[in-house]
């Protein structure tokens, strides 16, 4: 079997697999083909991937000579017509979004594995591709907050007098969230949490931050430990007690996403002007629409003198060693599900991990989250 390697998109920092990854893809038996220059935003060089034993070749023999090719983004439409029936691409490939993606690698007949839609469950968290980078970003959205805000986090007692410590409002508990208020708290800040999962609660408080609660909330078992849409009687309680926190918030983390759909605003524009001015705001929930009314996508705005920075891929332009040294361990790991012992391909259908990450296969969507949003 053949390995594939890709070099991202310009604007991407990572690689998915390090010249680390390659030595224990070469203990699952398969060659490993890097493309020339893929891992240089990773700090990894063509030299340094052939002493682990890869093969340094261009963007076409990949596609030429791979079984599986390994990709962090999405393919382009440039990547998709280079890609042959029977290929097998891994990738974060968005599906519940990505419906001309999706079209096109089924009827290509390419079977296509999303790394983003690994289950949520205790044997696949080896896997987890969205809990690795999401402390990543939880973790770097703090530090870009720290860097933009105008006070210290933690306090001070100082001849010219006393620093009161920063408060910190995180905006949803999962994985950035609880790395946030990990991060937050290690340099010093007060910190608050705000979950609409009752389950967050014990994780929250013991990280040394206060809980937020909102009575009411709706919480559904099948979705996998994600937050769900809400009713609009509890929004509206919702948004009353954000807004009381936020205007007492120094920096404010926003997270809350729902998969397949666009992020819940927590933080209205009439929460915003309440806001201290100086305040910031960092939204990972950007790409999705945000959970700010103000956020924009890869952007600053200053309203009110309140900084709403949305950035929705720290993962990929900060900390590009380790996001790949994560997202490679990830990767090598589910791969272990669908090769055999002597290097073979084995697609076990029967295994819900495989199953539930595979988007399509012999032409067809099996996914059945992806196909009944389709």
């Amino acid at each position: 079997m053949k390995l594939g390697i890709l070099k991202e998109p310009n604007y991407e920092q990572r690689v998915s697999l390090l010249d680390e990854g390659v030595l224990e893809a070469i203990k699952l038996k398969a060659e490993v083909l890097v493309e020339k220059g893929a891992g240089l935003s990773s700090f990894v060089s063509d030299e340094q991937y052939e002493t682990a034993g890869a093969k340094v070749v261009s963007r076409a023999e990949i596609f030429e000579q791979s079984d599986i090719i390994l990709q962090i983004n999405a393919p382009t439409d440039e990547d998709l017509n280079s890609l042959k029936q029977g290929k097998i691409i891994m990738s974060m490939l968005s599906p519940m979004g990505n419906t001309t993606l999706i079209n096109s690698l089924k009827d290509k007949q390419i079977t296509s594995f999303s790394m983003d839609f690994i289950p949520r469950s205790t044997r696949a968290q080896a896997m987890d591709v969205l809990s690795s980078m999401a402390s990543v970003a939880g973790y770097k959205a703090v530090l870009r907050a720290a860097y933009e805000l105008p006070h210290f986090f933690p306090m001070y007692i100082t001849a010219a007098g006393s620093i009161k410590p920063s408060k910190v409002l995180i905006l949803g508990a999962g994985v950035a969230g609880l790395q946030s208020i990990a991060t937050s708290r290690r340099l010093g800040a007060m910190v608050e949490a705000f979950d609409v999962r009752s389950a967050a609660k014990e994780e929250v408080m013991s990280l040394g931050a206060k809980f937020v609660e909102v009575a009411g909330a709706t919480e559904d078992k099948a979705a996998g430990g994600y937050a769900v849409e809400q009713t609009e009687e509890f929004k509206q309680k919702q948004a009353q007690v954000i807004a009381d926190h936020a205007s007492k918030a120094d920096v404010i983390i926003c997270t809350a996403q729902i998969p397949g759909r666009k992020a819940p605003v927590l933080i209205t524009k009439e929460t915003v002007e309440r806001m201290k001015p100086g305040s910031v705001i960092i939204d990972l929930a950007a790409s999705t629409g945000g959970n700010c009314a103000y956020t924009i996508n890869n952007s600053v705005e200053i309203v009110n003198g309140v900084k709403i920075i949305g950035e929705s891929n720290f993962p990929g332009i900060a900390m590009s060693i380790d996001a790949s040294k994560m997202y490679g361990k990830n990767t090598l790991n589910f791969l272990k599900l669908i090769v055999g012992k002597e290097g073979e391909l084995n697609l076990n259908f029967e295994d819900d991990i495989v199953k539930g990450t595979c988007i399509t296969h012999q032409g067809e969507i099996i996914n059945e989250r992806v196909k009944s949003s389709l």
